[in-house]
């Protein structure tokens, strides 16, 4: 088995490299930002609390996270392995993270993070907006996605580096080059 987490601010290119990842290592992509737009758009009970939040330019709580992330890996138990996007956003999450890897057996073995300048996240966000209409890519939510990355979320990456599962990779040229780049860090 293998688990990878994918990390970088909000249009580093995540969703994008993952898909060349699950295809190379056969694993089950999760990313909480599908799992909380799943949720919504079908409106389930969990996904009008996520609504609200999301439409704030919020993070989603940890309970709330966590349990929809414990509930669509228990439905892939049988996977050769987990892609995570999109999570943890905190210590706390990837402490609850590494909790459930152990109590599957498993662990995240690689954490993988797109380096990307704040410059180039909102000049990708704007084209994503303008190709995808996606609410979460509003100006000013956009605003507040990226700062809280940049405040609160890149604190999340020294607690896997002090375990030497934390390799940074330039989030910034041609898609199958960063590809590349991610799969010499995973086949090391």
């Amino acid at each position: 088995m293998l688990n990878i987490v994918i990390f970088g601010p909000p249009g580093a290119g995540k969703g994008t490299q993952s898909e060349k990842l699950i295809d190379k290592y056969n694993l089950k992509h999760i990313s909480t930002g599908d799992l909380f737009r799943w949720h919504t758009s079908n409106d389930t009970e969990l996904g009008l609390k996520v609504k609200e939040i999301m439409n704030n330019g919020e993070l989603v709580s940890d309970d709330i996270t966590i349990a929809m992330l414990k509930e669509e890996v228990e439905k892939n138990e049988g996977a050769g392995g987990f892609l995570f996007d999109g999570f943890p956003r905190t210590v706390a999450q990837a402490k609850a993270l590494d909790e459930l890897m152990k109590e599957m057996g498993t662990k995240i073995h690689h954490v993988v993070e797109l380096k990307v300048s704040e410059e180039e996240v909102k000049k990708r966000i704007a084209k994503r907006r303008e190709l995808e209409n996606r609410m979460d890519d509003a100006d000013e939510k956009l605003i507040k996605r990226i700062d809280e990355y940049f405040s609160k979320t890149v604190h999340v990456l020294p607690y896997y580096a002090k375990q030497n599962r934390l390799s940074t990779v330039n989030g910034i040229g041609a898609i199958d080059e960063i590809s590349k780049e991610i799969i010499k860090v995973l086949d090391k």
